[in-house]
């Protein structure tokens, strides 16, 4: 999937400094690219804050607006730390990425229940960050006691290991619809818009006169009523638009003028009955 709603861009990079959502904290990431890709997708999802911790190839890394694919706002504004713990010093909550178990005492949520909470402790005032570890071999156990909640993704268990971008992207997704009023189902209608109620009888009684013309209720005439009745419902189950309707009827119409055109094609290459 691609696109981007410009006139809309504005509302999730403001101009200045970048302080949207929770702020992410790469740990030592390894690769410009993954750098990158995690910039994409926090743009996807309106997060313009990202911290990077000893990046192993250092910083700026051109490579990372390769893959960045125009979030260059949220590299632009990247800041570089020596240390987790500096890094998430002015943070009030900090939660932390693992598919491990650790030998600590701490509460694991899901990512929706995270997005929850940081949708929460943002709307009293408060910063929060996410951690998130090292390509290969994620965060470790320091990392983890810097936080102050862990986040879990419940995936298959013998096979959850994500990619830095993707594991951004998922946490990103249930931050932003944790706050969004996008409704579940919509229907994108062509010019137009949706055919009237006259619109559709006009289909309907075409069709009707032309399945007349051809026949078709000659052997099934007991159950014409219950035929309209159907064709007549499918047409009102389905949302067809204006410019649909007229399609059909103009398909309709070129079927009706081709009959004698097929039926003189029929007889020219009618076989001569054997002898």
């Amino acid at each position: 999937m691609s696109g981007t709603n410009r006139p809309k861009l504005g509302k999730y990079a403001p101009p200045g400094p970048l302080r949207r959502g929770p702020v992410i904290v790469l740990v030592e990431p390894q690769l410009g690219e993954n750098i990158g890709a995690a910039a994409r997708a926090m743009l996807n999802c309106g997060i313009t804050e990202l911290r990077l911790v000893n990046p192993r190839d250092g910083w700026p890394n051109p490579a990372a607006y390769v893959l960045a694919s125009k979030a260059d706002p949220v590299l632009d504004a990247v800041s570089v730390f020596k240390t987790t713990a500096e890094a998430v010093a002015d943070l009030h909550r900090v939660y932390a990425t693992t598919a491990r178990h650790r030998d600590m005492m701490k509460e694991v949520v899901t990512p929706r229940e995270a997005a929850r909470r940081m949708r929460a402790e943002e709307a009293d005032g408060y910063r929060v960050g996410i951690l998130f570890g090292r390509e290969r071999t994620g965060l470790d156990n320091e990392d983890v006691a810097l936080a102050h909640v862990g986040i879990t993704v419940p995936l298959n268990p013998g096979f959850s290991s994500l990619n830095l971008a993707q594991a951004v992207l998922l946490l990103g997704y249930e931050w932003f619809t944790a706050n969004d009023d996008t409704p579940p189902s919509r229907m994108e209608t062509v010019r137009g818009g949706f055919a009237t109620q006259d619109e559709l009888q006009g289909l309907f009684d075409h069709l009707t006169s032309e399945l007349d013309q051809s026949g078709f209720f000659h052997n099934v005439e007991a159950k014409r009523g219950t035929i309209l009745r159907n064709l007549r419902s499918v047409l009102q189950r389905v949302p067809l638009a204006s410019q649909e309707v007229n399609t059909f009827r103009g398909m309709l119409k070129a079927i009706a003028q081709g009959r004698p055109r097929r039926a003189a094609y029929s007889q020219r290459n009618r076989k001569p009955p054997a002898d």
